[in-house]
């Protein structure tokens, strides 16, 4: 068995909520009913319909890059994000989500 497939979500230059909805949309392939929000942004992650398993069962590992400076600016709407993502990593037990550190 083969590990999760890998998606990078690079936040790079994103300084507000807006350009990470977009960044966030374009990185993971989300569906056009994505409403760029933080519950839409939940319910698009803990939902395996829009990513479903491979035929192998993979899962989905979203590796977040480049989120310093966005956290260092908006540090009330990081805190929100990382809510997102860890709320959306415990709904979901194929997904998980990890903070790239260097």
């Amino acid at each position: 068995m083969t590990g999760p497939r890998v998606v990078t979500l690079d936040l790079a230059g994103i300084t507000g909520k807006a350009a990470l909805m977009d960044r966030a949309a374009r990185a993971l392939a989300l569906p056009d009913w994505f409403g760029r929000n933080w519950d839409a942004l939940a319910d698009s992650l803990s939902d395996p319909t829009v990513w479903p398993p491979d035929t192998d069962g993979r899962g989905l590992l979203v590796v977040v890059t480049g989120w310093r400076e966005y956290a260092d600016t908006r540090p009330d709407e990081w805190a929100v994000a990382l809510e997102v993502f860890t709320q959306a990593s415990e709904r979901e037990p194929l997904l998980t989500v990890a903070l790239a550190l260097g």
